[in-house]
């Protein structure tokens, strides 16, 4: 069941990748980002209210908003942690995304399986097998191609900022995905879900109240897309299979990570049919190379 809730959450992140760069085009990407945390908000609100309330709407199946930790606060603080983690991938990626291809910024993070894999064995000392080894070598193989790719389009790998901006996003992601399997050990997944909408609300009005507000007539302008209200939706659903996926004891990360960075192939299908990019011919090649790479890698992991 884990595996097929992994694959639920893959194709929600697709389409949830295709509503960012919707939502993006010629707009501030603060107050989306701020709209998008404000929105998972209200659709997880009868889950804190139920938490709140102690109403116990929901105890006893797989929506219990208990957390299921012994200590509340501790909990909380594991939930905010998560919190600053993500919004530190979102606001890097969300700023590369505006700014790059989707059929570029995709491939990217598919990458992040591998990058599991290079952390855990620069720092937990694991030790790879020749399957991993080349779908790690794949990976880098397709990035070295990507980058040819996006000179064609002016894109330099080694200078352009927004490509930075979304290699940073991907490691942040990947501390993100090694630190959720910590905490669904011991928390329950509703309870991570919605109170990591509301305290990434909280954070993010500071940071658009301190920086984005007082120079907004001097940066793009907001406007009001109905793509916004899109990205909660997508990034709930998927959300929420995921955590759910990773509560279950024999779920594995690696497996899981695989499974959701296949998201890769919705988004580059949007980007070639909705967003009309260019070059697809060889990111289509790319995106072969990645998705053979997580191939190898996953029969290293059974």
């Amino acid at each position: 069941m884990w595996l097929i809730l992994a694959f639920v959450s893959a194709t929600m992140l697709g389409f949830y990748d295709a509503s960012k760069k919707a939502s993006l085009k010629d707009n501030a990407v603060l107050p989306v980002l701020l709209l998008n945390t404000i929105f998972s908000t209200l659709i997880f609100s009868p889950f804190l209210a139920d938490y709140i309330s102690g109403s116990g709407w929901f105890a006893g199946g797989f929506l219990d908003t208990a957390s299921g930790y012994e200590n509340e606060l501790t909990a909380h603080l594991m939930v905010v942690l998560k919190a600053f983690i993500v919004l530190s991938s979102w606001i890097c990626g969300y700023f590369g995304l505006k700014h790059l291809p989707l059929t570029i910024v995709g491939p990217i993070n598919a990458t992040r399986p591998v990058l599991v894999l290079v952390g855990a064995m620069l720092f937990f000392g694991e030790r790879l097998n020749i399957y991993q080894w080349i779908g790690v070598l794949l990976a880098l193989l397709s990035i070295y191609l990507m980058s040819l790719a996006g000179k064609k389009e002016n894109i330099d790998f080694k200078r352009n900022k927004w490509v930075w901006c979304v290699g940073l996003a991907t490691l942040m992601g990947v501390i993100s995905g090694l630190y959720d399997k910590h905490i669904m050990r011991s928390l329950n997944p509703m309870f991570v879900q919605s109170w990591f909408n509301l305290y990434q609300m909280v954070i993010m009005t500071v940071i658009c109240g301190l920086i984005w507000y007082p120079t907004r007539h001097k940066t793009t302008p907001f406007r009001w897309s109905w793509a916004i209200p899109l990205i909660s939706i997508f990034i709930c659903l998927g959300d929420f299979a995921y955590f759910t996926s990773l509560s279950d004891p024999e779920s594995m990360i690696s497996v899981v990570s695989l499974v959701r960075r296949s998201s890769v192939i919705i988004s580059f299908i949007c980007g070639v049919i909705v967003f009309k990019e260019r070059n697809i011919k060889a990111k289509l090649i790319d995106l072969a190379i990645i998705l053979l790479g997580m191939a190898f890698i996953w029969i290293g992991t059974r």
